[in-house]
């Protein structure tokens, strides 16, 4: 990479992030957010339990924006260049990234992520179809870290009904201003230690089976089947 370049890039690493910030920040002030399955959420903050959070990939801008609040949280973020700007939009929201996918460092991200929530009492939020999918197929990250730190998964899914729709893998949405936007919390459910690989297959294809039911009561909420 020349030098010209690597300025460019490593103003686009500053630049980027929070220009991301500022207009989706500006863009969420215009929508009207509906919360379903709130109580499930609200339930685990009194308890001060942490919790993994799981979301499928195509609504990665939504969770970004929606996740700040009381809790401070950790993301695994893709080990990629791109992944860079990813990482440092959740390092502005306050939260931490640790960096690995399927293919490139996932054990070692997974083992930083354990650290956080176990040592440090931290939420864990987890792309469930990972950053390059197959889309809506739910990898066994979330299962393993649920199994390994103790605390509960709580699937979440984002609908709008008025949105753009990205030309990638997993058809990314991100509202359109003054759109109508649904999250729905699932019920909070927990994974036991020392699972074997066909127990691990069992609880993955639970989360999976979790995940489409509020993916698709999201969508049903503004009459359609899927986005």
């Amino acid at each position: 990479m020349s030098l010209r370049k690597k300025v460019l890039y490593r103003a686009s690493l500053v630049l980027g992030p929070f220009l991301f910030r500022v207009l989706i920040g500006i863009l969420f002030l215009t929508c009207r957010v509906i919360w379903i399955g709130r109580e499930n959420m609200e339930r685990l903050d009194r308890e001060k339990q942490p919790l993994v959070a799981a979301f499928w990939h195509y609504s990665v801008f939504l969770i970004l924006y929606l996740s700040q609040g009381k809790r401070r949280w950790v993301a695994m973020v893709s080990a990629s260049k791109d992944g860079e700007y990813v990482a440092r939009i959740v390092e502005g929201y306050g939260s931490e990234a640790v960096r690995g996918s399927r293919n490139r460092g996932g054990i070692g991200a997974l083992k930083e992520m354990i650290k956080a929530v176990r040592g440090r009492g931290l939420s864990a939020a987890i792309v469930a179809d990972g950053s390059q999918g197959p889309p809506l197929l739910a990898q066994p990250g979330s299962i393993l870290l649920a199994s390994r730190t103790g605390v509960p998964i709580l699937p979440v899914a984002c609908a709008a009904d008025r949105y753009w729709i990205f030309r990638s893998w997993d058809r990314t949405v991100l509202p359109k201003p003054f759109a109508r936007v649904v999250v729905k919390f699932g019920e909070p459910f927990s994974v036991p230690k020392g699972l074997d690989s066909e127990k691990l297959e069992t609880y993955r294809l639970d989360l999976e089976r979790r995940l489409l039911a509020v993916y698709r009561d999201c969508w049903a909420f503004f009459g359609r089947d899927a986005q």
